[in-house]
C-alpha cells in the first residue's frame, strides 16, 4: 500500500525543519527559531505515526512475499493471521494520520501562559499556589507537554506569591482551558498547633499565547523600567539591573519579569506575557458582550469565580461549575488532573450537543 503523497510532503518538511533548527544562524534569531520549533513540534506526532505506518507496510509486504511462496499449512495460517493484524494496524495509522491533519478533528494545541497568584490566606495561600504549580507541571509531564518558567515571586515560606509559566503541546488547551478562576483549599496548616482547619485561596489565569502578528504593540505605548532582581524578603538576588518592568500605557497593564540573569531574556518573556494579557483582555471584553445571550455551564472565565475546592480533611475535590466531586485528592495533586479535566470536557461536549 503506497504512502499518500500529502504525508510524504509533511515528512520532507519535517526533515527540512530538523536541519534549520540545527543551524547556528537560525538559533541566533530567537523569534524565527521559536516559530520553526513550534512548527516542528506540531509535525512530530504526524511523522511518528507516518513512520509506524510505513514500517507496518514493509512488514506486510514481506509476509505477503512469503505467502506467495509455497509454505506448510501451519506456517501459512500463522502468516495470514499476522498479515491480517498488520492490515488493521495500517488502517488505524491512516485514520490517526487523518485526524492529525484534519483541521476539524485536530486537537487544539494553542500555546498557553498560566498565571497562579496567592489570594486570601497569607503564607498558607502562597503554599497552596506552589501546590497548584506542582500539580500542573506534573500533569504536563505526564502529557509530554513542554513547560517553561517565565516569572516567579517566592514567599518567605517557600511558596509562591505569583508564578507564571508557559505550557505547549498537543491537547494542552483542551485539558487546561477550564482552569481559570479561584481555587480554594481547606486544610490544617503545618504551623497550626490547635489543628484548626483554615480556608485559603489562589487564583489561576489561563491565557492563550498569541503570535506577535496577532497583537500589534507600538513601542511608543510601552514604558520599560529596569531594576535589580529581588527574592523573598526583598533581598537582592542579582548584582546587575536585569529585572524588567513593562507598562502598557493605553491599558495600564504591568508585567514584571526577573527570573533570568539576562535583561534581554527577561524583556522577551515579559513581552510574551503582555501580548497574552492584551489578547485575553480583548477576549474578555468580547465575552462580556455576548454573555447575556449565552452563559457557559462550566464558567465564564471570570478570574474571581470560585471554581474548585480542595478539601484535605475529607480528601475531596469539588468542581462547583458542574457539581463534580472526587475523593482522589492526593492523586490529583500528584498530577493526575485527568480525573477532573475529563469531567469538564464531557460536560462541555454535552452542552455543545444540547445547543
Amino acid at each position: 500500500m503506497a504512502i499518500p503523497e500529502k504525508y510524504l510532503k509533511i515528512e520532507q518538511r519535517f526533515s527540512e525543519l530538523e536541519g534549520l533548527l540545527a543551524d547556528p544562524q537560525m538559533i541566533a534569531d530567537q523569534a524565527q527559531y521559536q516559530k520553526l520549533a513550534k512548527e516542528y513540534s506540531s509535525l512530530a506526532p504526524i511523522v511518528s505515526t507516518l513512520r509506524a505506518y510505513a514500517e507496518a507496510v514493509v512488514e506486510s509486504e514481506g509476509i505477503q512475499k512469503l505467502l506467495n511462496e509455497k509454505q506448510d499449512e501451519e506456517f501459512g495460517a500463522l502468516a495470514r493471521s499476522e498479515l491480517s493484524d498488520l492490515v488493521k494496524k495500517q488502517q488505524e495509522y491512516l485514520n490517526h494520520l487523518n485526524d492529525l491533519t484534519n483541521p476539524k478533528k485536530k486537537a487544539k494545541d494553542r500555546d498557553l501562559i498560566v498565571e497562579i497568584r496567592a489570594g486570601t490566606g497569607g503564607q498558607e495561600a502562597s503554599l497552596f499556589a506552589a501546590d497548584l504549580y506542582r500539580m500542573y507541571t506534573k500533569y504536563a509531564d505526564q502529557k509530554n507537554w513542554k513547560v517553561e518558567s517565565i516569572s516567579s515571586n517566592e514567599s518567605e515560606t517557600g511558596g509562591f506569591k505569583e508564578v507564571i509559566f508557559s505550557v505547549s503541546g498537543v491537547g494542552a488547551e483542551k485539558h487546561l482551558q477550564w482552569e481559570s478562576g479561584a481555587h480554594r483549599v481547606q486544610r490544617v496548616p503545618e504551623t497550626e498547633a490547635s489543628g484548626r482547619i483554615h480556608t485559603s485561596a489562589a487564583t489561576v489565569a489561563v491565557l492563550f499565547e498569541p503570535e506577535e502578528v496577532d497583537v500589534k504593540i507600538e513601542p511608543k505605548d510601552l514604558k520599560v523600567d529596569v531594576f535589580r532582581s529581588s527574592g523573598p524578603g526583598g533581598q537582592s538576588v542579582n548584582t546587575t539591573d536585569s529585572a524588567i518592568r513593562i507598562t502598557h500605557l493605553p491599558t495600564g497593564l504591568v508585567v514584571i519579569c526577573q527570573d533570568e540573569r539576562s535583561q534581554l531574556k527577561n524583556k522577551y518573556k515579559a513581552m510574551r506575557v503582555l501580548r497574552a494579557r492584551l489578547m485575553d483582555k480583548i477576549q474578555q471584553e468580547n465575552t462580556a458582550k455576548t454573555m447575556q445571550d449565552r452563559k457557559l455551564k462550566i464558567g465564564t472565565g471570570d478570574r474571581s469565580e470560585k471554581i474548585r475546592t480542595y478539601n484535605y480533611p475529607d480528601r475531596r475535590i469539588t468542581d462547583h461549575r458542574i457539581g463534580f466531586t472526587t475523593h482522589r485528592l492526593q492523586e490529583v495533586m500528584d498530577g493526575n488532573l485527568d480525573v477532573v479535566t475529563q469531567a469538564l470536557i464531557k460536560a462541555d461536549e454535552e452542552e455543545s450537543r444540547n445547543e
